[in-house]
Order: structure tokens, then sequence, then C-alpha cells
């Protein structure tokens, strides 16, 4: 959100409690209004749901990676944001105060009014964080002055962002480099000279901020630069070249005190790992359990359909590249494989897909079965969807960063498949994003981000024009 956009900066982290407090304090009072204003209930009624919805709300609120604030945005929070956090806020409440049965002491016209006003002062809430942030990060005592040492591309990109978004508290000055004709993206950013020029310009130039983009450089002309800083007051920022990685990604990370760049890492380490199981575990039970019924009317329709098993078994890459089996309700005729062994996707109005199959995949009710793979443990609910073994070894050789996709368990539905990237993928390009939207979910994880990816497949589900 800002120029503190490190998830491990403690400005951010100050920024994202404060925000949560807030959004919190307001929840708790729209509730209390409402409560005022409807003259047969009580105040005392509601403390309890006024507790779990202050701490429910803080957590969800203050996430940090929800903030996105630009001169584009007017609000910390989207309307469509607040609604569906809120909307799972107010689950959490009411299934509370379902499970502690006391749901009869509280006014469903109290209730109503709360889930129906919320969102409207919370969004007002987030005009106002916004304001507030704006003028705390871009008044004239937060504002600091930066120039750049080695314009590398990605450097050329912060400079780029720096000059348009004044969020990010960053005065831009110039930039140093040894090459006289550097791409600048369009920017009126003006070169200041050579590297060389830069050590004397720092010594008699008082600047708060030099970031340092590296790759273009050779250590020989940096790292005078470099030692020139040592004796100076200004912060540096060394600004790693992402492509020279392979992906466009990095992130910083220390292991045993040792500071390290981190290109590829699963996040599902340690305590992540089991709260994630945990959450499969629970949610794929009761799914199964609340739909038995459904799944046997789904087997009988599959036999009576046409001649053949109920389930159509794959198997496909799972975490760590190992093979898995994958189980779907058979959609397709049971015709015998090719003899090369090729696996050919479904297509618009494939003529091996029955009726009834047709219905299942349109539906993505053929999927069901998958949640016996969560239970086993080789699938997760969330997750890069898998794909046949014969297309992982083809696409590997073509899309840079293919397999990284396997370094957490396929899922039933992921972050690709809500974002329209469901279906075939009949070039290169499709598969191309699809990549690019998983490597985003395993980086950028948590447990709210795969609740928001169930509520939001869902809605897919109804209205995809993807899936036949």
């Amino acid at each position: 959100m800002s120029f503190y956009g490190d998830k491990s900066n403690h400005h951010t982290t100050l920024f994202g409690v404060i925000v949560g407090i807030i959004y919190a304090l307001t929840i708790v009072l729209t509730l209390e209004i409402c409560v005022a204003l409807y003259d047969r209930a009580h105040f005392s009624t509601f403390n309890s749901v006024a507790l779990v919805a202050a701490l429910v709300g803080f957590v969800v609120f203050s996430n940090l990676r929800r903030y996105a604030i630009h001169n584009v945005s007017w609000t910390i929070h989207g309307f469509g944001t607040i609604v569906r956090l809120w909307a799972g806020t107010f689950f959490v409440v009411v299934f509370s105060v379902y499970l502690t049965k006391s749901s009869t002491e509280f006014s469903r016209v109290v209730m109503t009014a709360w889930m129906l006003a919320t969102p409207f002062s919370l969004m007002l809430v987030s005009l106002l964080c916004r304001l507030w942030a704006l003028r705390l990060y871009s008044s004239k005592g937060e504002r600091r002055s930066a120039v750049f040492v080695s314009f590398s591309d990605d450097a050329q990109r912060l400079a780029e962002t720096c000059l348009k978004s004044k969020m990010l508290g960053i005065k831009a000055l110039g930039f140093f480099d040894n090459r006289q004709e550097v791409q600048r993206f369009n920017s009126t950013l003006p070169r200041l000279g050579s590297l060389h020029e830069a050590i004397e310009w720092v010594q008699h130039n008082p600047v708060d901020v030099v970031f340092v983009g590296l790759v273009h450089t050779r250590s020989a002309d940096i790292a005078p630069v470099v030692e020139a800083l040592h004796d100076s007051v200004s912060s540096v920022y060394f600004v790693p070249e992402s492509r020279l990685f392979g992906l466009g990604h990095i992130q910083y990370g220390e292991i045993a005190g040792t500071p390290v760049l981190v290109a590829y890492e699963t996040p599902f380490l340690g305590v992540a790992r089991w709260l994630k199981r945990l959450f499969d575990v629970v949610f794929s039970a009761l799914i199964l359990v609340l739909l038995s019924p459904v799944l046997a009317v789904i087997a009988i329709g599959v036999k009576l359909s046409s001649p053949g098993p109920v389930l159509f078994k794959q198997k496909r890459y799972g975490v760590g590249g190992q093979e898995i089996v994958v189980s779907k309700f058979r959609s397709m005729r049971n015709d015998p494989l090719p003899q090369n062994g090729e696996v050919k996707q479904a297509t618009v109005g494939d003529a091996r897909v029955t009726p009834f199959g047709r219905f299942l995949r349109k539906s993505s009710l053929d999927e069901l079965p998958q949640f016996f793979n969560v239970l086993e443990g080789s699938m997760s609910i969330v997750g890069p969807r898998p794909h046949a073994v014969q297309h992982n070894e083809l696409y590997r050789k073509q899309v840079k960063g293919y397999m990284l996709r396997h370094k957490v368990k396929p899922g039933i539905t992921g972050w690709a498949q809500v974002n329209g990237l469901r279906g075939e993928t009949d070039t290169l390009d499709k598969m191309q994003k699809r990549i690019e939207y998983d490597l985003y979910y395993i980086r950028n994880w948590s447990l709210e981000l795969d609740v928001k990816i169930i509520f939001r497949t869902v809605a897919v589900v109804f209205r995809d024009r993807n899936a036949y």
C-alpha cells in the first residue's frame, strides 16, 4: 500500500492494527445504533454478539495484504470487498449464536438492520481511513527525497511508481547510470550523471533514500558508491532485478540470521501446514456429509447415462511432482484411450461428453469425489488445479516456472479458476496466464484467501462459460 509495504515492516503492521481496531469499533458502534433505534431491544443482550463481531472484524480487516492504496483509489477497501468480508464476519457471529443456543434472545429486526447497515458504515470509515493515511504519508514531514543509483529495469518501475503515487511518501529526484541512453517508461525523471558522479553528489546533497539497482552494473563500478554511502545518513535499499531469477517476484527473508532473497518457496511450513490441513479435513468432511444424498443421486445418474464406471480416475501430479490418482464423476463415454496414450482435453461441443455429463461439468458437480482426495491427503480444497501428466510434461518445457505450482498440493478450485482461467488451455498464452495466478496464490497464501476463493468459486459455478 505504501513505501512501507513489506509484510515484516513495523510501519505496515502498526497501520494494519490501527485500521483493524477502527473497523472493529465501527462494527460494534453500528450494532449499538441499531439496538438504540429499536425500543424493544436492550444493549446488555447484545454484549456477546458485539464481542465476537469485534474480534472477528479485527482479524479480517487488519490483514495487510488487502491494502492497495493508489491515487486512483478513493477508499482502502472497495465496497465489494467490504460486503464480502462483512458477510464472512456476520456468518461467524450468527454461527456462534447458533452453537450457544442463544439465538432466541436476539431481535431479528436488530440483526437484520445491523447486517444491512454495517457495509455502508464501513465504507464511510474506509474513506476516512484513506484520507487519514494519505495525509499521514504525503505530508511534508513524511515525504522523503530519493535518488536511484544504477537504473535497472525494476528500479525504473519503482521510480515510475514514486512519481505517480503520493501515498509512497517518496520524492524521486533523479538517477545515476553509466549508460547514456536508458529507457525510462516515458517518465520525466532526469539523469543526474554517471555512477562515479553519484559519489560526489551524495556527499554534497543530503538525500533521505538511495535505491541501488543491481544486475546491469559491474561490482567494480557499484562498490565505490556503496562505500561512499557508508559515510552518509541516507537509507540504502538494493533493488534486485527480478527477471534474473526467472519470475517477477522476490521476497526478503532470513535463514539463521543471514539475509537472503527468496525466489521460490512453499508457504506451508510448520504451523501454516497444519492449519491448512485442519481446514481441508474439517471442510471436506462437512461437505461430504451434507452432500451425501447428492453424491448418491449423481452416481445413479452417471450409471444410467452410459455404460462404464461411475468414477473416472486419472493420474495427475501432486505436491513435489509426485503422481497421484484424482477421482471425478465420469462425464464422458467410456471410450478406450488412444494407442499413443495422449489425453485430449474436453472442447466446446465435445461429442464424448454425455448429456448428463455436460450438466455435471457445467455445474462442477463432477469434481465432488475429489473431496475424498482431500481427506486422503493427496489434494487440498484450494490450490493449483492438477493437470494430466502428459500436459505437465508438455508445458513444463514451454512455460517458465511451470513446475513451481507443484510446491503445494493441487486443489479442487484455485485462484486461476475464479479469475476466469477455467476450462481448456488451447493456447500457450492461456497456460502461462494460469501459471501466473497459481504462483500468485502460492506467494500470497492465507486462510482468508482460501475462504475468499471458495466463496468466489460458488459464484463462478453459476455463471462460468468456460465449463463444458
